[in-house]
Parts: C-alpha cells; sequence; structure tokens
C-alpha cells in the first residue's frame, strides 16, 4: 500500500484547536477537512497527517521552529498558510512589525531550508482577509503581500492554492459578507470547509505521482 505523509503548517487558521501533544490531531480547521476529503478519494492509500499550526505565528517564528515542528519529520508533502500575523503586529500587539522586505525574507529562507532538507513536495496557500472586515486598514498590506507569496510561490511550490482568489469568486454568489468568517480572517466552519475542499482537490496531481 502507497503511504504518503502530508504536514499541515501555519498560524491559527491551521492550528484551529488542535491538541498539541498530540501532532496528529488535526483540530476543528481545514485540515481535518482536507484530510477527510483526500482520505475518501484515495482510499487505497495509507496517509499519515500531521498539523503543527501554532495560533499567532509569523513567519519568524515559523522558521525557529521549522526543524523541529517540520524537517525532522520528513514530510512527503509540507503546506503552509501564513502571512497574516506578520500584518496584523503592524496595527498595534507590542511586538517588532515585520515589513514588506523581512517577510519576503523570512518565507524564502522557510522555502529553501525545506527544499534543500527534505524531499517534501511544498504547498503554499494564499493567506486572505475577506471584505466587511473590522481591519479595513490592512487592505493595502494583505495586496502587497499577497504579491510577495504569489512570487514565492512561482519560485519554490508545487501547488499553489489561492484562497484570496476562491473567496473572492464565492463571495459574489453569497450575499451574507459573514458566510465564511466572523471576522474576516479567522473561518467558520463553513470557510475551513471551503479551505479543506480546494486544499483536497489541489493536492490530487501530487498524491497521484507518489
Amino acid at each position: 500500500m502507497k503511504r504518503i505523509k502530508i504536514l499541515f503548517q501555519g498560524d491559527s487558521i491551521t492550528d484551529a484547536g488542535r491538541d498539541k501533544r498530540n501532532y496528529h490531531d488535526l483540530g476543528l480547521g481545514y485540515p481535518k477537512y482536507a484530510a477527510e476529503g483526500i482520505v475518501a478519494a484515495y482510499p487505497e492509500t495509507e496517509f499519515e497527517f500531521i498539523n503543527f499550526g501554532i495560533s499567532g505565528n509569523r513567519t519568524s517564528q515559523l522558521f525557529d521552529r521549522l526543524y523541529a515542528d517540520g524537517i525532522a519529520f520528513q514530510p512527503d508533502i509540507i503546506s503552509i498558510l501564513i502571512g497574516i500575523n506578520d500584518i496584523w503586529h503592524r496595527y498595534g500587539g507590542g511586538k517588532i512589525a515585520t515589513t514588506d522586505e523581512q517577510f519576503k525574507l523570512n518565507y524564502r529562507c522557510i522555502l529553501e531550508r525545506i527544499r534543500k532538507e527534505t524531499n517534501a513536495k511544498i504547498v503554499i496557500l494564499a493567506p486572505f482577509l475577506l471584505d466587511k472586515t473590522p481591519f479595513e486598514e490592512m487592505k493595502e498590506d494583505i495586496e502587497r503581500v499577497l504579491s510577495i507569496v504569489r512570487e514565492l510561490a512561482e519560485e519554490y511550490a508545487d501547488v499553489y492554492v489561492p484562497l484570496d482568489e476562491y473567496f473572492k469568486e464565492a463571495l459574489k454568489t453569497q450575499p451574507e459578507p459573514f458566510y465564511y468568517s466572523g471576522d474576516g480572517v479567522h473561518p467558520n466552519d463553513n470557510g475551513r470547509m471551503f479551505i479543506g475542499k480546494h486544499y483536497a482537490e489541489a493536492v490530487k496531481p501530487l498524491i497521484e505521482k507518489f
């Protein structure tokens, strides 16, 4: 039987209340729904799913723990959804802000280490900020950060999942602005299922190559 190890990395959107004593616990977020979709699509494959998302993390913190919470496990596929906290802390919180330049350097260093120290396929998920949020001042920042993420994805990713575009398109036919998220940042169950579905679909080409 084919065996594939998939590791999820990121911040609170990936963490989603997981039991940090058990890295196989996927929490209540999109990794749970992604795993369900993948298992259903490939019943003849044995999967190991690992979640190391940590709420509040920025790219600098992910880099610091990348070996212990990623490289050491030598996953077949590693996915990353990070960036919203790098922007958030520009608007308070008592922490040193991450500039666009530092964000790009941090993210590039993460991807370089994964490429050099593992054979993992890399999945990059775009950060997102939905409309009708209380964070209007962050809109310009997210657009610049998304441009950086897209650029890095072109260089490093085996699969890029443009969540910002998927949500934008979906909201055209969803009149309730908070259907996917109550605050525009943290997905509710509708948003988690939405991301999980797109993730499961996006990684199919990778799974089928193993």
